[in-house]
């Protein structure tokens, strides 16, 4: 689960620099969230970073978004996405 977590450490320190809450991947709703997080930054625009990055690092940056929506997959399967599929 690396990826997973990788992508969790991530996510966590951005919500602590805003002074939100830290997710957890023990919480359902939490990890409900964080695919909904992983489906957004799935979308083509984020993606590419509205066509900023070359094809390198979207390709890069998709490797690591789906690794980490499988391993939330295989840790609970009733989350849903819409990107990923």
């Amino acid at each position: 689960m690396s990826a997973l977590n990788t992508y969790l450490d991530r996510k966590n320190s951005f919500a602590k620099l805003f002074g939100q809450r830290a997710l957890s991947l023990q919480v359902a709703a939490d990890r409900q969230r964080i695919a909904d997080s992983i489906d957004a930054d799935l979308s083509p625009e984020n993606l590419t970073c509205d066509g900023e990055l070359s094809r390198s690092q979207v390709q890069t940056r998709y490797r690591a978004l789906t690794a980490a929506a499988k391993e939330l997959k295989q840790l609970d399967p009733s989350v849903k996405f819409y990107e990923f599929a």
